[in-house]
């Protein structure tokens, strides 16, 4: 008959098993999980400038498009479905996506003509920071954000100027386009 193995013993073997699989991960993971355990003290982690040196990079916006005018302005590009805020000096100080509707404004130089902090658009819903600067025809075209945050594709038919966007890039518009500000659309 086999000699049977104590409890205390399999119990101990298996505890010292799993101790040694920890370690190993530990040293795989980075090594500092052995030194903390030797030293009683927490494992100093990576400085901050290495962990952001290691993150991957974000994204760059696309750079304004060549030809879109100089000095403090918005550029739409009606390719790129996308707005920048340059100041005088020429730096971008925001960039982002929008959602244009069906009428679009001619390329060229155009000026903010008038404001309004909120109101029903076209198409019946409610939008805010409205920045008006050009005409398609008799059709006012200007940028907005449903206060809903949505974008919706314009119905089929609807002749509709409204440029839209999210409400924390309508708001940044707003406060950059007061009435005056140039608005240049390139293709």
């Amino acid at each position: 008959m086999a000699r049977q193995i104590p409890s205390w013993a399999a119990v101990t073997g298996l505890t010292a098993a799993a101790l040694a699989a920890v370690t190993v991960l530990a040293l795989q993971a980075g090594g500092a999980a052995p030194q903390a355990a030797a030293t009683g003290r927490p494992a100093a982690g990576p400085s901050p400038s290495a962990s952001a040196a290691k993150a991957p990079a974000a994204p760059r916006p696309p750079a304004v498009p060549a030809d879109s005018g100089n000095g403090k302005r918005v550029v739409y590009s009606l390719g790129q479905d996308r707005a920048w805020l340059v100041d005088e000096a020429g730096k971008v100080l925001g960039t982002f996506p929008v959602w244009p509707g069906t009428e679009d404004p001619a390329p060229g130089g155009h000026a903010v003509t008038g404001r309004l902090p909120e109101t029903t658009g076209s198409d019946g819903v409610p939008v805010e920071h409205v920045v008006y600067f050009a005409l398609s025809g008799t059709t006012t075209i200007a940028f907005s954000a449903a206060v809903d945050n949505s974008s919706p594709k314009p119905a089929p038919g609807q002749r509709l100027g409204a440029i839209r966007l999210r409400t924390a890039d309508g708001k940044q518009l707003w406060d950059f386009a007061t009435t005056g500000t140039r608005i240049h659309v390139v293709r």
